[in-house]
Formats: structure tokens, C-alpha cells, sequence
């Protein structure tokens, strides 16, 4: 069994999309066409005869609409096996005609959840006769064409029009295709219906996506990897548009995703930027404008900045371009560019600039998914954030204002650091950073190393670590890490608490003249 011909074809679609020219080329190849309420009635108006679907049954629509397709004669011309005798003997008798293909795309479900319709509306935009249909057709591809996407109408067309049907390849991908839509359209319902239920997690958890882009490879070049966008109504890199550059690598995305949310912890009207590698920052500032929070950022460690991702929390301006292009940068991410800025970019073809329409909201809930052997580790994302009201000071010393204001921001970093995550913070911009370290005291000297070799490339007297505070993402389960930033220079430190060993840690803090804050909270990052 190869190619099968297309006699008669069932259209019933909610996006328009190539819909007149499917139907116009069913037409002109002698395809009978069975349609439904919308579609029937733009077809007709294009001039393409049509037979609603009612007539076709002699069972007229009912329930708003709810009953249809769903009926033996729809189901019976999907799914009859042409070449077994029991089958065609069912189709005589009971007066049911063969459907050979089938172009469906389901009711808008995930768009009606995400314009924050009411609960009635979304459970309306349920479908229910279209993914039977989809099914139906898929499971008998031998004989039945099933298009789910406006996308391979083409070449669907192309297939007709030069073999008189599809050949069973076709029809293999494209019932793979089907059933992939049914699932994911599935997963969003079930997905919808435990946050109705309030289930954070619930006994079966369903995931879905559209694929954005095949990379290249994935972390490595022997590896596969591919991106998919999930339904998550959120500003970052699966919505950004990319003006230019070539297509952007596993790492690339990874990177910049890290990058993008860094920056979104920081309001719109407190110009800040962070510069990523390996996604770790090795450079965040805010400042007056986009150009002095870059130049502060670079400050901070201007050899690993080579290659990475700039992340901006505010439209990218021509002077803030002209910056970014002196220093060797793979992707530029920001919520706008002005048009002067895009030029400017323009003329480093291998720099890929993004623009998201916006910041993502670091408060908003999702899920964070993690594969392991034989399962998936779910979390909700971290959303945790502190504010002044929230520390408590339990030094002898009070943090001065400015260190008060640095320590808030040196944490909301720290939550973006590989832990074990150690953060320095001078002036509202890092001027060291320790992550990934097995142990806190490591992490505390290489972000000490880094202020001291920020400073002899800037040509600084002393270590940029000296008059800062410090961030760790945990508490202290020694006093070694603390003393370690008091010997850099720090002056406060703001961190979790909660050890066995805290007096011991507050005791060191207070020997070393350092003003010291609990949160209350940690940021593990993994």
C-alpha cells in the first residue's frame, strides 16, 4: 500500500490559515468536501461547493454545537479498514461513504486560557468531536490523510496534485503529528484543570511543547538537542524575536534564558545589566543609564565577559550598542531596541540581538522539570524575594544605608549563582563572584580572587572587594567563609542563617567589626 487517493476530505478548522486554498485544490482535484459552521460558510464564500456535515449524517447539529462529528457515519468512513471485507460490508449496510482525508485544527483551548478567560469559556473551548476526529483518522493512516496543521497543506497539495493522493510515508508523519497535537492539546487541558483544583502536583504530570528550533547539537557536538516552547505566557527567549545572527546554539539559549532572568528581578525604571557565561553572572550593575550599568558590569570581570550573553532590563540604546560591540558578545537580550541601536548591531553579523516585548514577572509561578534516571524532579520556580523589612540584623554593628541597599541587591544575584554561591557588591554593582564551589570558603576566595584581579585590570590601588558586602546563598555552616570575606575586605553580609553553628558565625562577625543580616530564606541553584 503506497499512495492512497483522496475522493472525499472532511474540513473543520478554527484557525482560517490556507484554509480557501486547501479547499480550492480539493476542488479542482474532484474532491468531494464535507465541512462544518465556520469553515463551510468561508469555503462557500470562496467559491467552493461544499456539503455540511449535517446533511451528510442526516443528523442534525445539536447543543450549541457540541454534537456534530461525532456520529457513524464520520467515524465509521475514519476508521473502516478498505481492504477487509467486514469493514466494507459495515459501510454498505449502513450507507457509510469512505472520508480519505482530514484537516482539523482544534478549538483554541490554550489561547482562550491564555487571554484569562473565565471558567466557563475555557471548559466551551474544550474540543471534543475534533481530537476524536484526529484520532480516528490517525489510526488509520493506511487509508486516511490527517492535517492537524496549516503548515503541510502545502505539501499535501503538492502530493495530490502530482500522484493523485499521499503516499503511506506522508500519511505516517503526519498521524505522528496528529497524535502529538492530541497529547499536548491534553497535557494543557489536564494542566489547566489541576490549577483550577488547586493540584500543584497531581498523580499524572502531563508536559507539552511546540518545537521553536533543531539546534545544531546540544551542550556538546555528539549530543541531539532541539527547543520547544511550552504554554507558559511569560517574556524571555521562547518569545523573543531575533533580528539577525546566525541561529542560536543549546548553550546559546540556555545562557541567555539565565541571563534574561537575571535582569527581570530588577524594575524597568532602575537601568540594570548583567553579563553571562557558562550561565553564571560574572558581571550585574545597575546604574543612571543602560551604558554606565554595562560599564559597571564589564568591571567586574572583563575576561570572562569574552563570549557571553548581555542581558539588559530596558530598551538597548545606540550608546549602550556601541559599548557592547567593543567587547567580543554572542547574544544581546533586551525588552526593545531602539532602531539606531539595531543599525549598530547590524554590523557584527555573528551577533544575535533579541527583543522579548518585555521583562519576565519573577514573581510569576511555573514549574521547573529536571530529568533524572527513569523519572522527572518537579519544583515550583523559585519566586522567593526579600525585601528591607525582612532582614534582621544580628551583629552588633547596623548596616549602614548604602550597605543595606547593596546587601538587597548582592542576594537578589546570588539567586540567579550556582551554589554554592558567594557574591561581592560595591556600589550597586558585583565586583566578584564565587559559584559552583563544593564548599563556601572556596567560593568566597575565587569571588574575592576575581575583585582583586578586576582591580589591577582597571588599574585600582586596592582590591574592589574592599568597602563591599557580601551575599551568600546559604547560611554559613562555619565561620571560615565569613572570615574569608572579611579578609577581602567586606564590611556586611548578608545571608540565610539557620546553622547549628550561627552564634559562632555572628560571634566571628562581630570580632571583624561586620555588620550582619539573616533573610530567612535561601536560593539554591543547581
Amino acid at each position: 500500500m503506497t499512495t492512497v487517493s483522496i475522493k472525499r476530505a472532511l474540513v473543520s478548522v478554527s484557525d482560517k490559515t490556507g484554509l480557501i486554498e486547501l479547499g480550492k485544490a480539493l476542488d479542482k482535484a474532484g474532491v468531494e468536501i464535507l465541512s462544518t459552521g465556520g469553515s463551510a460558510g468561508a469555503l462557500r464564500d470562496a467559491g467552493v461547493p461544499v456539503i455540511e456535515v449535517a446533511d451528510h449524517t442526516g443528523f442534525p447539529e445539536m447543543m450549541d454545537g457540541r454534537v456534530k462529528t461525532l456520529h457513524p457515519k464520520i467515524h465509521g468512513g475514519l476508521l473502516a479498514l478498505r481492504d477487509n471485507e467486514t469493514h466494507t460490508a459495515a459501510m454498505r449496510d449502513h450507507d457509510i461513504s469512505a472520508i480519505d482525508l482530514v484537516a482539523i485544527n482544534l478549538y483554541p483551548f490554550e489561547a482562550t486560557v491564555a487571554s484569562g478567560a473565565d471558567f466557563e469559556t475555557c471548559i466551551e473551548n474544550i474540543d471534543i468531536g475534533g481530537p476524536a476526529m484526529v484520532r480516528s483518522a490517525a489510526k488509520n493512516h493506511g487509508f486516511v490523510t490527517i492535517i492537524t496543521d496549516p503548515d503541510d497543506y502545502g505539501p499535501v497539495i503538492a502530493e495530490l496534485e502530482e500522484a493523485g493522493g499521499t503516499s503511506l510515508d506522508t500519511r505516517r508523519k503526519l498521524a505522528a503529528k496528529a497524535y502529538s497535537r492530541t497529547a499536548s492539546y491534553d497535557a494543557a487541558i489536564a494542566a489547566w484543570f489541576a490549577e483550577q483544583n488547586n493540584e500543584t502536583f497531581p498523580d499524572r504530570m502531563p508536559f507539552a511543547g511546540t518545537k521553536i528550533q533543531e539546534c545544531r547539537y546540544g551542550e556538546n557536538p555528539h549530543q541531539v538537542a532541539a527547543f520547544y516552547r511550552n504554554s507558559e505566557n511569560r517574556a524571555g527567549i521562547a518569545t523573543a524575536i531575533q533580528h539577525q545572527g546566525k541561529e542560536l546554539s543549546y548553550n546559546n539559549l540556555n545562557d541567555t534564558d539565565a541571563a534574561f532572568e537575571l535582569v527581570s528581578e530588577f524594575e524597568g525604571g532602575t537601568p540594570t545589566v548583567a553579563i553571562i557565561k557558562h550561565a553564571n553572572p560574572c558581571g550585574v550593575a545597575t546604574g543612571p543609564s543602560l551604558l554606565e550599568a554595562y560599564q559597571k558590569a564589564l568591571k567586574c570581570d572583563p575576561v570572562s565577559a569574552f563570549g557571553g550573553i548581555v542581558a539588559l532590563n530596558d530598551t538597548l540604546d545606540a550608546h549602550t550598542a556601541e559599548a557592547i560591540i567593543k567587547v567580543f558578545t554572542e547574544v544581546i537580550i533586551a525588552p526593545d531596541a531602539t532602531d539606531a541601536a539595531k543599525a549598530i548591531i547590524g554590523a557584527k553579523k555573528n551577533l544575535r540581538l533579541l527583543t522579548t516585548g518585555g521583562m519576565a514577572d519573577p514573581l510569576q509561578p511555573a514549574k521547573m522539570v529536571k530529568t533524572v534516571a527513569g523519572g522527572y524532579l518537579v519544583q515550583n520556580r523559585d519566586t522567593g524575594s526579600i525585601t528591607a523589612s525582612d532582614l534582621k540584623v544580628v551583629t552588633k554593628r547596623q548596616p549602614t544605608e548604602q550597605e543595606m541597599k547593596d546587601m538587597l541587591f548582592a542576594f537578589k544575584v546570588g539567586k540567579h549563582v550556582k551554589s554554592n554561591a558567594i557574591v561581592y557588591v560595591r556600589g550597586g554593582m558585583t565586583v566578584g563572584v564565587g559559584a559552583g564551589q563544593m564548599n563556601r570558603r572556596d567560593s568566597s576566595r575565587i569571588a574575592a580572587l576575581r575583585a582583586g584581579e578586576a582591580a589591577e585590570m582597571a588599574g585600582d590601588a586596592e582590591s574592589l572587594a574592599k568597602g563591599s558586602v557580601v551575599a551568600s546563598d546559604a547560611f554559613f555552616p562555619f565561620a571560615d567563609g565569613l572570615l574569608a570575606a572579611a579578609e577581602a575586605g567586606a564590611t556586611a553580609v548578608i545571608q540565610p542563617g539557620g546553622s547549628m553553628r550561627d552564634q559562632d558565625v555572628i560571634d566571628a562577625a562581630d570580632e571583624a567589626g561586620l555588620a550582619m543580616v539573616f533573610t530567612g530564606m535561601r536560593h539554591f541553584r543547581h
